[in-house]
């Protein structure tokens, strides 16, 4: 997961500052030490990290930080906004035209994920906005790069103008908006050729592109693990093109995340998407404050519950609320969200999005293999429709005749009743605005903790408590009006 090198930094800094009631000017500055070389071992710009301690530097030492109550928690709030304001303040949205189309011209160097990353948005501009977008191969020469284009596109119903690897790609962009204007597609995404490196060529060929298709949006593909590489590969293009967004991708493989906190900073150009993973499913919006969030190891709520949103139907959700509040959650429900958290994406990655558990000593060793979730199915589905409904029932003999039936061992088995169990009491707690189970639970896993870590995991629950309680408030204003 990206950030993971520099979560445990930054929180390490932090971390000094627990149990103090006052922060001296001498623990700022050995903290800003710390937080320094955490963003430098990261690979972020040296003038972005220069900039930023100045920033949070100052605001720390304001008399009202230092000398106030809580200064440890203060001091985590300023870093979090000084984060998001590095990165870019809140997400910005693509750039459309008036009257279609809208047209997004793909560029970068050559490896960087442009031709999956134009398949990634046109699907997520169909399934987004229900959008026709036609997607045009303009590039002749990487091998196999119509090919791969037309393959992506295929596997999410997407039309592909292609004119072959003889024909010169300003040519294949002016007949591809014709056909664009006669099928009324509104949206056109023009994959471009890359190379290994800037040149001359690739940029008087993407120039020409661009002064005749007039898109509305030139995004940049950059590769988040080549670091500070991936900056001077943005100045490159800025340079030349007047790029309007950056999708940085393959965040997923990279823990230092140097370049997503330099290049808005350096360019003056937003991050607008962020790839982190293969599938075409995913390509996320960024938000700034969300991932500020994420750095600081205090999960990501917002981006989980849109990801359950999409996956959960309205009437389906109602439905487990009030399981839940019964106290009626069975083993047929467990299934059906082991069945949705699948869709929803790998499920470490999933767990981190949770206040506390992002970057946890105690997630080090979490290693959430599909195949384990595959266990946990052929586990429930070895058992009985009554011991679904009513897991009162699974005694010893029971359970050893389940395991048997699975192909896993019986200690497996047994765990995973208990950790069935465990969610249900916490669910049924929680559903009633109380997150001592989540404390507890965080607890007697070692997930729960002391010092800034655990006041950051504690800071989110409450906000989290605080909103399930307004929820709580609403329906039961809504039944009465009934």
């Amino acid at each position: 997961m990206a950030f993971e090198g520099l979560t445990e930094r930054l929180q390490n800094a932090m971390r000094k500052l627990r149990g103090k009631g006052k922060v001296s000017e001498s623990d700022l500055r050995e903290t800003m030490r710390e937080i320094r070389l955490a963003l430098l071992e990261a690979d972020v710009n040296f003038t972005v990290v220069k900039d930023f301690v100045k920033q949070v530097r100052d605001r720390a030492m304001g008399a009202d930080v230092l000398e106030g109550l809580n200064p440890a928690q203060q001091i985590v709030k300023i870093v979090d906004e000084e984060l998001t304001k590095t990165m870019g303040e809140e997400a910005v949205p693509l750039n459309k035209s008036a009257k279609i189309p809208t047209i997004i011209m793909m560029v970068g160097l050559q490896g960087a994920g442009k031709t999956t990353t134009a398949g990634k948005l046109a699907r997520k501009l169909k399934e987004d906005e229900n959008a026709r977008p036609l997607m045009i191969a303009a590039d002749v020469y990487r091998p196999a790069a119509i090919e791969q284009l037309v393959q992506v596109a295929g596997s999410i119903d997407v039309p592909v103008f292609e004119l072959g690897t003889d024909v010169n790609p300003v040519e294949i962009v002016r007949q591809g908006l014709v056909q664009a204007a006669d099928n009324h597609n509104d949206y056109i995404i023009i994959d471009t050729a890359g190379r290994l490196q800037i040149d001359e060529q690739l940029m008087n060929e993407l120039a020409e592109i661009k002064d005749l298709a007039h898109p509305d949006e030139i995004l940049l593909t950059v590769d988040a693990m080549t670091g500070q590489n991936a900056v001077a590969t943005a100045e490159g293009f800025n340079d030349k093109l007047d790029v309007t967004g950056v999708v940085l991708t393959k965040l997923d493989g990279d823990t230092r995340g140097g370049a997503a906190l330099s290049i808005r900073a350096v360019t003056g150009k937003p991050i607008k998407f962020i790839g982190q993973g293969e599938k075409l499913t995913d390509l996320d919006v960024f938000h700034p404050d969300r991932m500020a969030s994420r750095i600081l190891g205090m999960g990501d709520m917002l981006s989980l519950i849109e990801k359950t949103q999409k996956e959960y139907d309205e009437k389906q959700a109602q439905a487990l609320t009030e399981k839940i509040q019964e106290n009626s959650f069975d083993f047929n429900d467990f299934l059906d969200q082991l069945e949705q958290i699948q869709k929803m994406g790998p499920m470490d990655e999933l767990m981190k999005m949770i206040p506390g558990m992002a970057n946890n000593p105690a997630m080090k060793n979490v290693q959430v293999d599909p195949k384990d979730m595959n266990h946990l199915k052929a586990v429930v589905y070895s058992m009985t429709p009554a011991e679904r409904t009513n897991p009162d029932l699974l005694n010893p003999s029971r359970r050893r005749r389940i395991a048997a039936g699975a192909g896993r061992p019986i200690h497996e088995v047994n765990r995973m009743i208990k950790q069935f169990n465990q969610m249900k009491k916490m669910m049924n707690q929680m559903s009633k605005g109380n997150m001592s189970g989540m404390e507890q639970l965080m607890g007697n896993t070692g997930m729960g903790g002391g010092g800034i870590g655990g006041r950051m995991q504690k800071m989110a629950l409450n906000r989290m408590s605080r909103q399930m309680k307004k929820n709580k408030k609403k329906r039961l204003k809504r039944k009465k009006r009934k």
